[in-house]
């Protein structure tokens, strides 16, 4: 296995492209702390709105997609049914990453709860291994390496470990099981031949009524108690969800899985970078050595492609 090369779906050039399209995406996600701390509501009411809110750009987004796809149904002559289950997983196990996470942060530190979620990577890579035969070289683990390295650097400043943010570390730990799991399936899901705005639309339209349940069950407030308290939902909505994560799932119909998330590993060195801009959060010099490794790591396993998936090319869908 360790001279095996890693898989990809199309040729170096989609490749590529989904390598600029994840590293745009992982900056836009970078700015999801920043929004959360600023919005005036609870973590649960925050998650539920980031999803509906995006829900109507998704729904012109699909719309576009439909016509074109009728277009070229009627040039083939075919039209390939949706592969629901793994965009319906991808929504539940979404469901599940904002839950978790969201929870987590109010009982441990957003230091902890960040390092202790960069284990995505890790679970990502061994999974895809088994599910997808996507394969890697030893250069391409040294590379992942180096960036979670960087990720655990830029975290650790700043983390607390102490008894009573155990519950919240544990419920940071499980968050990077839900979302290893959600990029699992919209990998998945793309394999079958989903467009992104499908995987986008159909799985935030399964994981919103979820989130409103738990928004309703932890008691938080649904409605901002100002006009200005939108600002920052319109924001996670439209920029982060619609753009962010609409990013990531067509990433993952170009790259391989465990590419794609060590270029997620991006979005701590964005959210540090902006804290120090816009709130004076300095960064001490471990964070700096520790933003430069995750920069080194990720350029790095970006340059290690191959020609030829294990297990055969992937659609060509947006």
């Amino acid at each position: 296995m360790a001279q095996a090369q890693i898989s990809q779906d199309g040729d170096t050039s989609g490749q590529l492209t989904g390598v600029v399209v994840l590293f745009c995406a992982a900056c836009l996600l970078g700015f999801a702390p920043i929004l959360v701390k600023t919005s005036e509501l609870g973590p649960q009411a925050i998650a539920f709105w980031r999803l509906t809110l995006s829900l109507p750009v998704l729904a012109v987004w699909l719309w576009f997609e439909k016509r074109r796809a009728q277009r070229r149904e009627r040039d083939a002559g075919v039209a390939k049914p949706l592969s629901w289950k793994p965009i319906v997983l991808a929504g539940l196990f979404f469901a599940g990453d904002l839950a978790f996470w969201h929870t987590g942060i109010k009982i441990t530190t957003a230091a902890n709860a960040t390092l202790l979620a960069n284990l995505t990577p890790i679970i990502v890579a061994v999974a895809a291994f088994f599910l997808f035969g996507e394969r890697i070289t030893r250069t391409f683990l040294a590379a992942g390496a180096l960036a979670l390295a960087g990720a655990v650097l830029l975290s650790a400043a700043n983390v607390q470990f102490a008894p009573e943010r155990l519950p919240g570390d544990i419920l940071s730990v499980l968050t990077s099981f839900w979302y290893a799991s959600y990029l699992l399936a919209v990998r998945a899901a793309r394999r079958a031949g989903a467009a992104t705005v499908e995987v986008m639309f159909w799985s935030t339209a399964t994981a919103a009524p979820i989130l409103l349940l738990v928004t309703l069950a932890f008691g938080e407030p649904i409605l901002p108690p100002t006009a200005l308290g939108w600002m920052p939902l319109l924001a996670l909505g439209i920029i982060v969800h619609a753009g962010g994560q609409g990013g990531i799932a067509f990433g993952l119909g170009r790259t391989p899985a465990a590419l794609a998330t060590l270029i997620i590993l991006i979005q701590p060195v964005v959210a540090a970078c902006a804290g120090w801009i816009l709130f004076d959060e300095a960064l001490v010099p471990v964070q700096w050595l520790g933003t430069a490794l995750v920069l080194a790591g990720v350029y790095a396993a970006q340059r290690v492609r191959a020609p030829v998936s294990t297990a055969g090319p992937g659609p060509a869908k947006p």
